[in-house]
Parts: structure tokens; sequence; C-alpha cells
């Protein structure tokens, strides 16, 4: 049987519990380990090649990936957060002296096998089905949203270019660059159900038919998808249209429509706390990768991650745990 190491031992006898503990033991309690392992298996490799390094277990692999994420770590600074962090190593499953670390390439190599697969799409899935399963996304409404997330404007780089697949898009008087995040939320629960990612220069309407999982009862959204067109389409399929009106200079909201709107905010508001969590608690209000698609797998794991993270409690409840 393995011991901790003796450099451990005096680690583990302290009294306090960091946030970092703490937000780590609430993850592992509420995050599906086997559905993901069950998930990525068929696509792991099996055994070291002729000469090489046997492959380090599944699991430990994802749960770096995990940190990666939580924590805005780059592949290299993965690497060294587990060199520098007992908590992180810890969680990752590195207990004892004898348990590897992966090298930053071994940490590239799974996330590109999780991108090459699509396979946050499927975690993103998979995580949803087990809320869905415990009754914390309805889906009986959606809110729809986007949030642009910035890519560097600079042409200081080895292609001597911006990222052809980003662009620029005005928001109010400001310019920004970069792509943008559509996303359809549950209105009972908050919880997102559909993630898609676009340039930033994608007007936020022409994506709303992807948003919609197809059995809402209520549709809700900034002025941004108005259009008497889509009002006609959704109540032709049963659906209530609770967007927000937009005015023009030439024909101001009326007091009636503004107070509409207002009210209708207070439910759309929530499609806000997503974003919340992804871009500023977890830090990834810049694109870290080159082109949509990698962005986008990210993304997946993003916001189904986000999605335990806020209903960990009530998880951990029903797991018969207690909130500290």
């Amino acid at each position: 049987m393995k011991q901790i190491s003796l450099t451990m031992t005096g680690y583990f006898d302290k009294g306090k519990k960091t946030k970092r503990e703490q937000f780590l033991a609430e993850m592992e309690r509420v995050l599906p380990w086997g559905r993901f392992c069950a998930l990525i298996e068929p696509h792991y490799p099996k055994g070291s090649v002729a000469g090489g390094r046997p492959p380090l277990p599944l699991e430990r692999m994802f749960r770096i990936y995990c940190l990666q994420q939580w924590y805005n770590l780059s592949d290299p600074g993965a690497e060294e957060a587990l060199y520098d962090s007992i908590t992180m190593r810890g969680f990752a499953g590195g207990r004892t002296d004898a348990d590897v670390i992966p090298d930053e390439t071994s940490i590239l190599n799974f996330r590109r096998l999780l991108e090459t697969h699509q396979l946050t799409a499927h975690v993103f899935a998979q995580i949803n089905a087990h809320l869905s399963e415990r009754e914390m996304l309805l889906g009986k409404g959606t809110i729809v949203d986007a949030t642009i997330i910035n890519a560097p404007s600079s042409t200081k780089n080895a292609q001597k270019k911006r990222d052809p697949q980003m662009h620029q898009t005005r928001k109010g008087r400001q310019w920004y660059f970069g792509m943008k995040v559509h996303t359809g939320t549950d209105t009972d629960s908050g919880l997102v159900h559909t993630v898609c990612a676009t340039a930033a220069n994608v007007a936020d309407v022409n994506m709303l038919g992807e948003l919609l999982h197809g059995a809402e009862q209520s549709l809700h959204g900034d002025s941004a998808y108005h259009s008497k067109e889509l009002k006609t389409q959704a109540e032709a399929a049963g659906i209530e249209f609770n967007v927000n009106q937009r005015g023009s200079r030439h024909r101001p909201l009326t007091q009636a429509q503004r107070a509409r709107n207002r009210r209708l905010s207070r439910v759309r508001a929530t499609v806000e706390h997503p974003f919340l969590v992804v871009k500023r608690l977890w830090g990834h209000a810049k694109v870290r990768y080159r082109g949509i698609a990698k962005n986008l797998a990210q993304m997946y794991t993003l916001f189904a991650l986000a999605n335990l993270y806020r209903v960990r409690y009530r998880l951990m409840g029903a797991l018969g745990s207690v909130r500290p």
C-alpha cells in the first residue's frame, strides 16, 4: 500500500482549510468522474508504444484538464502548478512521491485528443444529462444571449497577422476584436443547455435557431433578438415570445413598452450568471487558442463545469453532504 511521503505529512496536519482545498473538495464530490472516463476511454491510448512511456491514468489526465479550466492555466502552467501546489497535485491523484506528474507535452496531447474527437461537446451533454436526471435542468423556457471573448489584435507573432477566424465588432461606442460565445440558458435553473461560437461580427439574432432545444414554452432575450418575423414564428410554434422590444430614433419605446422590458429583464438577467463564472471568476475573458474550433471546445468544458459549480450545494445535499 502506498504511503504519503514525509514531505506531505506536516501539511495534512494543519488546522485551516484553504479556499482552494474547499473548492476542489466540493467539485470532487459533484463531478461524475465515471461518466467522463467511460466517454473518453475508447479514444484514450491503451498501452505504450515500443520504447515509450505507458499512458498515465485517464482520470488523472481529465482531472488536470479540469484544473486548467478552473485556474486558467496553459499546458506549461498546468505542469508547473502541479509541482508547486500540493493541493492541486492531490486533486489530480498525485499523493505520493511515486505518482508521476505529466509533463506539458502529455497535457497538450490529452487536450488535443479531446478536441480531435469533439469530446468536450459530449462532456457538456453528459453533465446536462446528469443534471436533468436530478430535475435540475427543466427546459421549459430558454434565455438567449451572447458574450464577446477578446482575442489578441496585435500582429507581433510568428504569422505576422491576426487570427483570420476572429473579427472586430462594435458594442456601444467600443470596438472589440475576437469571438462571440452564444448560449441558450434554462429559465428555471439558470443553467446553460446550448453553446455555440462564431466570430465577433456575427449578429446575435442569426444564431437564435441554434440555441433552442425545440421543446421551449417561452423564449427570452434582449432587444438584439427582436423582430416581427421571429415573433410570428415563435407564436406559431406555441412559444411565448418574451423578447425585449427595440425602439429607434424616430420611434422611441412607449412607457408601457419600457415597463414590459424592465419586467422581462428580471428574468433575462439570469443569463449573465454563467458568464460571470466563466469570464470573471475563472478568468476566461480572452481566448487562449487560435481559431474558433479550439476555443469552442474549451467553452463546452467551461460552461459544463460552470453548471456543476452553480448547483454544487444542491448536488452535495443529494449526496448526503452538508454545505460548509
